[in-house]
């Protein structure tokens, strides 16, 4: 259940070049799930559409709740969060999207082991989705140099942590496929997020070792809840909606079968 509602800024912070940890308090956080994301409105009359992003963590412990937005300066609208402070507030509307869990048949009980791989600005829903599995998990995560890592102390209290850079500069030196390889990493599932080429290595990697691999698709978006058509990526199925090869990665998604999406 989706949510419009003005949010109240807790705690901000840097966590490395570019990339801030804001918690807020919202309502939002009692109907969220890992995989899911908020839209973020600016302040500013200048910039009308909503900036989205993911939600790295949820705590329900006292009401309102509380959502963790890990989030990288792109544009001038996460510019400007990034300069906003506790007591500051934004209006939200979420939680949108069809989250991680969604697509996914009871397969996983507390003998399974999954393997979660985010790349970049796809590590932060990781987190909430480690903490939220009953089973074993094995969480790759992959940055550009050991300079710009983030998030990694509170992957590794949610599971085993495994480090790719791609100038080796900490952990495997190259993708998170190759980290896989080196790691010689057993899984029965695979859940991802991150740039389309490594969810197109993901795909193939869940292919080769014969397992179901369920990915998180970053794509520009307008609205954020399926009316503009603006965020479409290509689907073996056909729409509903559209009535095309096509589905929407705001409302059909952000989470997809990873053999239902062309990559």
């Amino acid at each position: 259940m989706k949510i419009k509602e003005t949010a109240t800024i807790i705690s901000q912070e840097c966590l490395c070049r570019n990339v801030y940890s804001m918690w807020i308090a919202a309502n939002a956080a009692e109907h969220a799930l890992a995989g899911q994301f908020i839209s973020v409105y600016s302040n500013s009359d200048a910039r009308l559409l909503p900036r989205p992003i993911s939600i790295c963590e949820i705590d329900n412990t006292n009401k309102p709740g509380k959502i963790r937005l890990v989030y990288r300066v792109a544009g001038a609208g996460t510019e400007e969060f990034s300069h906003m402070t506790a007591g500051d507030r934004l209006d939200i509307l979420g939680p949108l999207g069809n989250g991680f869990l969604a697509p996914v048949p009871d397969k996983i009980t507390p003998g399974v082991v999954a393997l979660l791989i985010g790349g970049g600005i796809g590590i932060p829903p990781m987190l909430e989705l480690a903490k939220s599995l009953p089973c074993s998990v094995v969480t790759v995560a992959g940055y550009r140099s050991g300079k710009e890592m983030f998030l990694t102390d509170d992957l590794e209290r949610a599971g085993k942590l495994i480090i790719a850079t791609d100038d080796g500069s900490v952990g495997t030196g190259g993708t998170v496929i190759d980290a896989v390889g080196e790691a010689k990493i057993a899984a029965d599932m695979i859940f991802a997020c991150g740039p389309k080429p490594m969810l197109k290595g993901v795909k193939d990697l869940a292919y080769n070792m014969g397992i179901p691999a369920y990915i998180s698709m970053e794509e520009r978006m307008a609205c954020g809840v399926g009316a503009c058509l603006g965020c479409v990526c290509e689907s073996t199925l056909v729409d509903d909606h559209s009535k095309v090869n096509n589905k929407r990665v705001c409302a059909d998604g952000p989470v997809f079968d990873a053999s239902e999406v062309v990559l």
